[in-house]
């Protein structure tokens, strides 16, 4: 497991578990959900985050940029213009060149807005960013974004928030396998199960928020995502066994007294 590497653009990524830090009910929540999680990257929504106000709380004063990576993201972008600007933002006020980009096509469903959402990855691979990439599950999309020059692509397992888990699996199970950047599952994931079923299908690494700020106990329930997170990638790279339609004896057939 230690030569078990995860790698986004040049940067070297520790946990395989991502996580949001937006709706908890404090930054205290927040950093102790992320410390009993493991994550080493957490992603932070610029456009929503207190970042200049000194008078009031930092999540920079709760979670040391220094000591774990972040991610910004476009959340609340509804055009490619709208999150090019909050990410140029990012670079510019915190020197940030790894973001997500997401831009969603309406506020009922938070569906990615595909056409939009390749514009601006063009444009953000040619301006120098690493760019990780939520997008719908569609196969052929996320290989153009892999063609674009994407570091990672992000389908989403179902609609932001919703925690109905994984929907379609034959789609992310074609995305994983036609894929030469890390796939990571991205929205939907409501519970620890669901993110051993994505790391057990190949996925590089799952982001997770609303699943754990959105528990009864946030705390305990990060702990039990570091744990699914392990269990499913060990398992993934132990390889399962086949599955067969008919019983299989445990004990062997020959020899019988």
């Amino acid at each position: 497991m230690k030569k078990d590497i995860l790698k986004i653009g040049n940067q070297i990524i520790k946990s395989r578990l991502i996580v949001g830090t937006g709706k908890y009910k404090s930054f205290k929540e927040t950093a102790q959900a992320i410390k009993l999680s493991g994550a080493d990257m957490v992603t932070v929504a610029v456009r929503r985050i207190n970042i200049l106000d000194k008078k009031k709380p930092l999540l920079t004063d709760f979670l040391n940029p220094k000591k774990i990576k972040y991610l910004p993201n476009t959340a609340g972008c509804f055009n490619s213009e709208e999150a090019l600007r909050t990410l140029r933002l990012a670079r510019d006020m915190g020197g940030w060149k790894m973001v997500k980009l997401e831009v969603l096509g309406d506020k009922k469903t938070l569906y990615p807005d595909m056409i939009e959402t390749l514009k601006a990855t063009k444009v953000l691979v040619k301006e120098g960013f690493n760019v990780l990439v939520y997008c719908s599950d569609d196969p052929l999309l996320a290989k153009e974004l892999e063609y674009l020059g994407a570091s990672a692509v992000m389908p989403l397992a179902s609609p932001i928030g919703s925690g109905l888990g994984i929907q379609n699996k034959i789609n992310l199970s074609i995305i994983i396998k036609n894929s030469k950047v890390p796939i990571i599952v991205d929205a939907g994931i409501g519970t620890a199960s669901d993110a051993t079923i994505a790391m057990e299908m190949g996925c590089d690494a799952v982001l997770v928020n609303s699943a754990i700020a959105k528990a009864k106990k946030p705390t305990l329930m990060a702990e039990s995502f570091k744990n699914s997170i392990i269990a499913g990638r060990k398992a993934f790279l132990a390889g399962r066994m086949k599955k067969t339609s008919y019983a299989d004896p445990s004990s062997p057939s020959k020899g019988l007294i």
